[in-house]
């Protein structure tokens, strides 16, 4: 029996218990690192289809193995972090805790990877090693992903797959395509300093706020003339926060956003162009600062042979699955996994075909549960066609 045909007739007696495993960890989300009993809920399931799931050592995300020890292992990852939001579905299997919420489809990665597991758990003998990874704190930044590696979730590994919902792509459809499918992404904070003083007297002090206002229309400027336009960088402010009186300059003052970058080039030396240019703003208005930089993730970049890997294993769901995608100037952690050894990334269709298409993040976000089955059906596929790779 193919792998293929386990997956069938696995899901033709289990696919309500997909869609339930996708329900409860919806219901119950957890934040990066706190995945406590988003953890233990796949362990156990795990371990009672006879698998020796393995906690990593904070706590929260596991890795499961399958197959021959000496034989060439891949990687399967889902990730099991949810969003510090409030959820506004009126699903009934809605969020239970307050402001958190899955609107990223992480718990449909986890269910799937989950089911994948016990399909391959129903076949004697596997043609490669597989390994599971279920990985905490994707949406923290630098992310769970490096925390992952640092537990080895790659020691014996040669490449590594993923599955990445997408509400743009309509359900039955996975995207792919070869070289960078993310960007780069890091966040900067500045805070700015100034003796203070009365707004009839700028010149008597450091005006703080024309400062900020320098930053918030300068810097976004200074980047598109100091990097190739063509790399897709672009710098973005998602906070702003200074000074309580009309008539009083501030003190402080504070300044947040994201950069990002389709470039890997780019990205390794943002940090650095973006410091010099802050001082060249601020330097003529006589106002201190500090910046906090906080380097995020790089590209995910696809590998050419894994890529076709997941080409084919995204055909053989049908002939009318394969679909085409751009590259996103969203971040995965994924990235990280990818920067130790080769891998392929690719992007679930959940859109129901009919209605608004909601976005990532949204607290309205919800997918259509077919996808679930495509995603299983995706995944027990790359093992199958790992193997055709390893005996070519």
């Amino acid at each position: 029996m193919s792998l293929a045909d386990a997956a069938g007739d696995w899901l033709g007696t289990h696919f309500e218990d997909l869609v339930e495993w996708r329900r409860h960890i919806h219901r119950y989300p957890e934040l990066g690192r706190q995945e406590y009993a988003t953890t233990q809920f796949v362990a156990e399931r795990l371990a009672d289809a006879g698998l020796n799931p393995k906690v990593l050592p904070a706590g929260t995300g596991l890795t499961c193995d399958f197959g021959p020890e000496h034989a060439p292992r891949i990687a399967l990852r889902a990730d099991m972090d949810a969003l510090p939001m409030a959820e506004r579905t009126g699903a009934p299997y809605t969020s239970t805790m307050p402001n958190v919420a899955h609107a990223c489809g992480h718990d449909a990665h986890t269910a799937i990877l989950l089911a994948t597991g016990l399909v391959l758990a129903s076949v004697p003998e596997l043609p490669v090693g597989v390994r599971l990874i279920f990985q905490a704190a994707e949406e923290l930044m630098p992310g769970g992903a490096i925390d992952a590696i640092a537990a080895g979730a790659l020691t014996g590994v040669s490449r590594i797959f993923a599955l990445h919902c997408d509400p743009r792509l309509e359900v039955g459809k996975v995207a792919v395509r070869q070289g960078p499918i993310t960007s780069a992404a890091d966040q900067l904070e500045i805070t700015l300093y100034s003796p203070g003083g009365h707004t009839s007297r700028p010149h008597l002090t450091a005006d703080l706020v024309y400062g900020l206002g320098t930053l918030i229309t300068g810097l976004p400027g200074v980047i598109s003339r100091r990097i190739d336009p063509r790399n897709s960088t672009v710098l973005v402010w998602g906070a702003v926060n200074a000074g309580v009186a009309p008539n009083a300059i501030p003190q402080t003052g504070v300044l947040a956003g994201t950069v990002r970058t389709a470039s890997r080039q780019t990205w390794v030396s943002l940090e650095e162009i973006i410091r010099h240019s802050v001082d060249g703003l601020l330097s003529p208005l006589g106002i201190e600062h500090t910046l906090q930089y906080r380097r995020g993730v790089p590209p995910v970049v696809n590998e050419e042979a894994s890529t076709r890997i997941l080409t084919h294993a995204i055909e053989a769901v049908g002939p009318d699955a394969l679909a085409d995608t751009r590259q996103s100037g969203g971040g995965e952690d994924f990235s990280w996994y990818l920067e130790e050894i080769p891998g392929a990334m690719a992007r679930l269709g959940v859109w129901s075909g009919q209605g608004p298409q909601l976005d990532l993040h949204q607290p309205t976000f919800d997918l259509d549960e077919r996808a679930l089955e495509v995603g299983l059906r995706v995944m027990v596929n790359i093992v199958e066609q790992s193997a055709v790779l390893a005996g070519s």
